[in-house]
């Protein structure tokens, strides 16, 4: 087991010692639930430090330091094992506790009133499901496919997904599908944040709409060295006329913060996330776009950590969307929307492909409340942009995501003195009804105002 700062690799082990469980029905080769060995503790905002001197004096946790507001040197403090983080924005603290120490933590906690939540720090996943083709420049050899069962659907899926008969010489079929090449609408002045894998920040169609990044990966830079940010920054906001390709994003003038949440394998842990949103909302960002997640098993309640922290950044004005999940495998098994979308305060956004069929990837409404599906947007052979100034396509829910996240920036600039559950509602409240049931796509069909 691994109590540093960095995730478990493949066959890691969980926080009691125990390997990472395969769910019942899971095809061969998915990914399984993973632990990093430190907890995440969900404090009261109005006394943090009460909660941190009872762990502190129980549990002998590591000295703590204190990350307020956008101060940079998060991504260095976590990579650390010798310090606990508090991330004041939200109330959330980053502890590494010796496992002979683990269960005192979990007594203090339920002792001590202002330590409201604390749960086992989780390995989180870029929400990706195939190998994408880089236009321009050849094919990008930095992703591979999930396995070959994987491919194999996502070849039949998409040989069999072409209607309506899309031309995409202009727009993306998916942002004709979610009709945001008739809106007027631009996301002028809206910031919006992506956490994710980081940015091509030389990107031509880019640069001009990339605000501020930061980095929540120790040691790395905010330039993605994956692929998968840079995706979702071009859906979310690449140009309404990119020099060299067809209108790929949604808000083309809206202001993007950038967070690198992700390493450069995909891959990030549930502090780095936090991390990030702790920024975001720092930020004023008015949306947060998520194309990341974990699986959970058929059953499991939601992590009280994101959802108690996403109803403090919807206090605070921002709308928290989150890809939910590529563990499916359709129509034969259908998996549970994965955390941190599956928080009932976080809209959680399903995948479609080119026929509005939902994809065979796309998590489900298998587990209770906050297990659902709010809301469904294409996610099948998304074009965007890739890092060198290229282009590529890809698809999950994490291309579904983005779209979400440009519609509500769009709402946002609409109604600019709206909070944040009057977005989340309008959104919904929009949504183009589809055949499929509620707990496959949510509202429907995502549509821009």
């Amino acid at each position: 087991m691994t109590n540093g700062p960095g995730p478990v690799g493949p066959m890691g082990k969980g926080p009691n010692g125990e390997r990472p469980r395969q769910r019942a029905g899971m095809p061969p080769g998915a990914q399984q639930t993973e632990y990093t060995g430190r907890y995440v503790v969900l404090l009261d905002q109005q006394e943090p430090d009460r909660g941190m001197e009872a762990l502190r004096s129980s549990v002998g946790i590591s000295s703590v330091e204190r990350v307020r507001g956008a101060e940079p040197g998060a991504a260095e403090l976590l990579g650390r094992t010798d310090v606990s983080v508090v991330f004041d924005e939200l109330g959330v603290a980053v502890v590494d506790v010796r496992p002979d120490q683990r269960h005192a933590l979990v007594t203090t906690a339920e002792a001590e009133p202002t330590i409201i939540a604390t749960e086992p720090e989780r390995v989180v996943y870029a929400s990706v499901i195939t190998e994408p083709q880089r236009t321009l420049t050849g094919f990008f050899p930095t992703y591979r496919s999930d396995d070959d069962e994987v491919s194999r659907h996502t070849r039949a899926e998409l040989a069999t997904s072409l209607g309506p008969a899309w031309d995409e010489q202009n727009t993306t079929w998916g942002l004709q599908g979610i009709r945001a090449s008739w809106s007027h609408l631009t996301g002028s002045g809206v910031k919006v944040a992506v956490l994710d894998t980081g940015v091509d920040t030389d990107h031509p169609d880019l640069t001009g709409c990339v605000e501020a990044t930061a980095s929540f990966v120790s040691g790395a830079s905010v330039e993605d060295g994956h692929g998968h940010g840079t995706h979702c920054v071009g859906t979310v906001a690449g140009p309404a006329k990119p020099g060299h390709a067809p209108r790929y994003g949604v808000a083309g003038e809206a202001r993007v913060l950038v967070g690198k949440v992700l390493s450069d394998q995909g891959v990030g842990s549930d502090g780095e996330i936090l991390a990030g949103m702790a920024w975001a909302v720092a930020q004023g960002a008015r949306v947060v776009s998520m194309s990341l997640g974990a699986p959970v098993e058929p059953g499991e309640l939601f992590p009280q950590t994101y959802e108690n922290v996403a109803r403090r950044a919807l206090r605070r004005g921002t709308v928290i969307v989150a890809a939910a999940g590529n563990e499916s495998r359709r129509p034969g098994f259908v998996a549970p929307v994965g955390r941190p979308a599956n928080c009932p305060s976080i809209l959680a956004v399903a995948a479609l492909g080119k026929d509005l069929g939902t994809a065979f990837f796309s998590c489900g409404a298998i587990n209770g409340a906050g297990g659902e599906v709010n809301i469904a947007a294409p996610g099948v052979d998304i074009f965007s942009a890739a890092p060198d100034g290229t282009y590529q396509t890809m698809s999950g829910t994490s291309m579904a995501t983005p779209h979400a996240a440009g519609v509500v920036t769009l709402l946002a600039q609409a109604h600019p003195d709206a909070s944040a559950a009057d977005l989340s509602t309008r959104l919904l409240s929009g949504a183009h009804p589809l055949a499929q049931p509620g707990a496959d796509i949510g509202a429907g069909l995502l549509q821009a105002p």
